[in-house]
Order: structure tokens, then C-alpha cells, then sequence
């Protein structure tokens, strides 16, 4: 019987997980324009990701396969990020020294732009501060989930996963 992987045990995968299971974007492409990251390593029934790209950007051969995403296809829409229902996807942007991170939010309260938030990592621990860029609230009554694009010290850029609004 083969060894569970450490992100199944945990609940949560690290960026060398990660890379391990999908390529890392290159630096250049990174500092190029957004990119989106698939967190999901699961063979799991899943698609919708693939479906919503408009530049067939992600590869799954049967929806039980890992999504896949061929970096220079991606134009960095953001599509990936607001409808996947696990969560899974980030987009990444290198800019200066400043990484910009596209993630979900389902907590209460949405922040503002501008809005000075605390970085979390993938285990909800605080690892820094950050500033939102941008907001995008989703319709209620569609269910769907706000979007935030928040900026964060470059070294960051592969630990922030979730912000903490403090006010």
C-alpha cells in the first residue's frame, strides 16, 4: 500500500508539494502579466475551470484529471479563480518587489481597496501584512464568490493563500 501524501494527512498542500505535482511558472512569465495556478491535486470530477478559459488554457483530458495550465496561453482573466467551487485556483503576478495574489474570499467582511489586510498562509496562520488592489464582489444571488487581488512582499507570493480583515 503506498504512503498518503503529506497534503492529504495535513489538509493542506505547500508550494513544494505543489511544483511537485505541476511546473512552476518561470520568473519572466510571472513578471509578464497575471497567471493562474491550480492548487487542486486531487483526481477529483471537476471541470469547470476548463470549460470557462477563454483561450483553452487549461488542459484536462477527462474532467477526473488534474487541470493543467499552459502559462503562455493564460492572458490572466481571472475566470479560473471566481468559478472554481474548491477554491483551488490564484493567480500570481510578480511586480517589482511585490507579488499580486487573485484569490477567493468567502469571509465576512469584504474589504476595501486599499484596505491594509493580514496575509495568511495555507494553515490560516498570519505571515505578514498586505494591501488590496482590487475588489470584485460577486452577484449574491448567484452564489458566487468575491474576488480579491491583494498585494504582497515577493516572498510571500507562494505561502498568502487567505486575508484577515481587521477593523
Amino acid at each position: 500500500m503506498s504512503e498518503v501524501p503529506a497534503y492529504l494527512r495535513e489538509g493542506y498542500i505547500t508550494p513544494d508539494e505543489l511544483f511537485k505535482i505541476i511546473p512552476k511558472p518561470s520568473e519572466e512569465r510571472l513578471r509578464a502579466r497575471p497567471v493562474a495556478v491550480p492548487e487542486c491535486p486531487q483526481e477529483i470530477p471537476c471541470a469547470p475551470c476548463r470549460e470557462v478559459c477563454p483561450t483553452n488554457a487549461i488542459s484536462m483530458p477527462t474532467p477526473n484529471d488534474l487541470p493543467v495550465v499552459d502559462y503562455e496561453k493564460c492572458i490572466g482573466c481571472s475566470l479560473c479563480v471566481q468559478i472554481c467551487p474548491g477554491l483551488a485556483f490564484f493567480m500570481v503576478h510578480y511586480v517589482g518587489d511585490k507579488a499580486r495574489i487573485t484569490m477567493p474570499h468567502e469571509l465576512l467582511p469584504l474589504p476595501k481597496r486599499g484596505e491594509e489586510v493580514v496575509l495568511l498562509n495555507r494553515t490560516g496562520e498570519s505571515v505578514g501584512k498586505g494591501k488590496i488592489v482590487t475588489v470584485v464582489p460577486r452577484e449574491k444571488s448567484r452564489g458566487d464568490t468575491p474576488i480579491l487581488v491583494v498585494e504582497v512582499p515577493l516572498q510571500l507570493a507562494w505561502d498568502v493563500r487567505a486575508v484577515r480583515v481587521e477593523r
